[in-house]
């Protein structure tokens, strides 16, 4: 498999791998166009497909972590037909000998306790690439580390992070426009809960320094109800319903 290294210089003409397309690509392109000065690296395959990795030096990472020093990954999506080719390797291998050129620390990413979660990396295969766990939260989302010394300091996460909460009643939703999902669906999840008199506040999250001090681990959609965390993954509108329904029956 060959690979394209999206820069400032392609990004208008080329593909960026996650299945969106319109107004949802171009909103991630324009994010990705201001964090390439900030040393974020973009691979996808040259097949057109669901296969890339995204990185960036941790200090600029739109996530609240302290990680200086490190490579912290934003995604890494190998899915479809481009799974089981071994293309995850390729790239985190590829991420790994450009952090080690640079003289970094390590490599840090987000996951998860247990089974994989959407939207985060797969757990069992970070541990078989020799991945430990460095912190996790109380909401189960782990921050997963590969330093390249056996003495380096792992990375960590903010307190913020470590303890998601936020003190307001109702449904409220951080997202970033770092995924182009959130662009399409954030709309449509909050007209319905309008439609249904759900109360539903939305925080864009619009700078790397907000996003650093997020009351979650992950920035991109951190969805809470009545203060508590209740997911990363991104809903769509009938998703969202449903998980209303099941936090009605809880109470």
């Amino acid at each position: 498999m060959h690979y394209i290294r999206i820069t400032k210089e392609n990004i208008d003409k080329e593909h960026i791998c996650c299945a969106m397309s319109g107004k949802n690509s171009i909103v991630k392109k324009e994010w990705l166009k201001q964090r390439f000065e900030e040393g974020l690296v973009f691979y996808r395959s040259a097949e057109r497909g669901k296969c890339f990795i995204e990185y960036i030096p941790a200090e600029n990472a739109w996530v609240p972590i302290d990680a200086d020093g490190y490579i912290y990954i934003n995604c890494l999506w190998v899915s479809g037909s481009m799974k089981g080719h071994g293309y995850s390797n390729d790239l985190l291998n590829e991420c790994i000998r450009d952090a080690k050129e640079q003289g970094k620390k390590g490599i840090c990413i987000l996951s998860s306790e247990g089974r994989k979660k959407e939207f985060l990396a797969d757990p069992k295969y970070l541990k078989f690439k020799g991945f430990s766990v460095a912190d996790t939260s109380d909401c189960g989302i782990t921050l997963m580390y590969l330093p390249f010394d056996t003495d380096t300091e792992p990375p960590k996460f903010k307190e913020c992070a470590r303890h998601p909460k936020v003190e307001e009643e109702g449904f409220v939703l951080y997202y970033t426009d770092q995924c182009p999902f959130t662009c399409y669906w954030v709309p449509r999840v909050a007209e319905v809960a309008k439609e249904h008199n759900i109360s539903f506040r939305v925080i864009h999250v619009t700078s790397r320094e907000a996003a650093q001090n997020v009351p979650a681990p992950v920035t991109t959609y951190a969805l809470f109800r009545d203060g508590r965390f209740l997911t990363q993954g991104i809903q769509s509108d009938k998703k969202f319903l449903a998980l209303v329904g099941r936090e009605s029956d809880r109470k």
